[in-house]
């Protein structure tokens, strides 16, 4: 442990992420739609996402590239606004946002022990290989944890979710949906730690608050940060969140271990988010007509 200036103690491992330079992650072009395009009019310059991105590690042909291919997907759509060219975020983008917002924003409280379990098993033919494959991947992104073959679990309050996945993909008939009470047998916290990978989240969440604990620290001492800088640590800070609340399924606290760091990771984002959002807004902004 070395003494920055001004005798703030800093860790090593606080040491290595300052000095980190910004990633491009495959995500930040997303992140950006949510958490900056949204607030203007769901409506970019081209000019403006280039410019932006540049610092977060994309550079102008990557940024038109991932611009494209949101665009197939129909997420965007070609929008002229006072002269200048850009895109405007399509309702299949908006909607798609909006669906994440209630994770992202607003993690999942933990859900109550006394509500119970969702169980789907299901038996989807070989000739449906690549639907079985969709339905294993969408209940493990809402929040389904693997217990067995074929056999997935899930707080109670997941049930409505997992049957609109099966519904979705037409397998309603090769799937079954329970919902009760653990009565006995295996110990329920064995048995959740081994449906989902939780030492993994609780490791992300840990990293997530070894990350950025810091740089509240140094946004609350500096009263004001340069706009440049304070737009590049919002993206890098949301960017590196939105993962993870999807990854936790919000399993009641009372089968977490003690020192869970899921709701103190929470409470460190939604302070990051206050202390840097205006000041991000403010600087991208400048670079809309």
């Amino acid at each position: 442990m070395n003494r920055a200036a001004g005798g703030q103690l800093v860790t090593a491992t606080e040491r290595r992420h300052q000095t980190e330079q910004p990633r491009p992650s495959r995500t930040v072009l997303v992140t950006f739609l949510g958490a900056i395009v949204r607030s203007f009019d769901s409506w970019m310059p081209v000019s403006a996402a280039v410019e932006l991105m540049a610092p977060l590690g994309l550079d102008g042909p990557s940024v038109r590239t991932a611009i494209s291919r949101l665009k197939k997907r129909g997420w965007l759509e070609p929008n002229m606004r006072l002269g200048v060219r850009g895109y405007a975020l399509t309702e299949l983008a908006l909607s798609a946002l909006a669906s994440g917002d209630e994770i992202i924003w607003h993690p999942r409280e933990p859900a109550l022990l006394a509500d119970g379990w969702c169980i789907v098993h299901f038996s989807v033919p070989e000739t449906e290989r690549r639907k079985r494959h969709q339905l294993r991947a969408h209940l493990r992104a809402i929040g389904f944890g693997n217990i067995g073959t074929a056999l997935w679990i899930a707080p109670a309050r997941m049930r409505s979710a997992g049957e609109r996945a099966i519904s979705e993909l037409g397998l309603t008939g090769c799937a079954a949906v329970f919902v009760g009470e653990h009565i006995a047998g295996q110990r329920l916290q064995d048995l959740l730690y081994q449906s989902w990978d939780l030492d993994d989240i609780d490791r992300g969440y840990r990293d997530f608050i070894g990350r950025h604990t810091g740089l509240l620290e140094q946004v609350g001492r500096s009263g004001s940060t340069d706009p440049r800088q304070q737009f590049i640590s919002y993206m890098q800070v949301v960017d590196r969140w939105r993962a993870l609340p999807f990854r936790d399924p919000g399993l009641p606290r009372e089968l977490l271990t003690d020192d869970w760091q899921g709701p103190a990771a929470a409470a460190l984002f939604e302070r990051l988010v206050q202390a840097l959002e205006p000041g991000a807004l403010s600087y991208a902004s400048m670079l809309w007509p």
